[in-house]
């Protein structure tokens, strides 16, 4: 995966003198992150057996960077480097509990999309790959079990698409959508089989993205 970031870096680079207009910007914002998770899934711990169930409900999170915008006839790349903090919530019910217990997981990562996009009209329109380098490794869910935390990918690969508008020239306002390219569901479901060891799981949740930035 590091082949593919270094790839993409690369174009980004090479591309640079043939723009003819390149502007820098800070931007910072909000998320909202959802994980696709239909059903609860077992795992078998130390003390028996737990039961494994996403909360569908939206969590928040936030994220803010650089990012350097080159534009040619209409048409522009914008690479980001952002830090990104977010928080996963999940259902778990113990062994002889009646009663599940809310577990919380704190994600930190470094999130690099590089966005390709348009304008149509006021409105841009883009979309692009986006890279995550995983900085901390998240609470476990269960003690002594093959747990999620040490299955996380240090680096994962999905994409975000969507629009924004510029204003006065200087601030620029975005909403995109963030998904991953790994089904997360199933990823879980194979902690509880024979492949533990091989598992990798993208910490990259559904997410809707909202940020608002200053160009130089």
């Amino acid at each position: 995966m590091m082949k593919k970031l270094f790839a993409i870096v690369f174009v980004v680079l090479i591309s640079i003198p043939a723009f003819s207009q390149i502007k820098f910007g800070i931007k910072a914002g909000v998320s909202t992150t959802s994980i696709s998770m239909d059903k609860a899934v077992q795992i078998t711990g130390l003390a028996g057996t737990y039961t494994v169930q996403a909360l569908k409900n939206a969590n928040f999170g936030y994220h803010g960077g650089l990012f350097v915008r080159l534009s040619l006839f209409g048409i522009y790349i914008q690479p980001e480097v952002l830090f990104a903090s977010t928080e996963n919530k999940y259902s778990v019910t113990y062994p002889g509990v009646v009663d599940p217990k809310e577990v919380l997981q704190n994600l930190n990562n470094l999130s690099i999309p590089v966005m390709v996009g348009f304008k149509l009209g006021p409105i841009r329109l883009n979309a692009g790959p986006a890279a995550t380098v995983a900085l901390n490794t998240p609470k476990e869910l269960i003690t002594g079990a093959p747990d999620l935390q040490d299955l996380y990918n240090k680096m994962s690969f999905g994409y975000q698409a969507g629009l924004g508008f510029d204003l006065f020239k200087k601030l620029t306002f975005d909403v995109r959508y963030e998904g991953s390219l790994q089904k997360y569901q199933n990823q879980i479901e194979k902690i509880t089989g024979t492949t533990v060891n091989k598992v990798s799981l993208d910490n990259r949740p559904n997410a809707f993205l909202f940020s608002v930035g200053l160009m130089f």
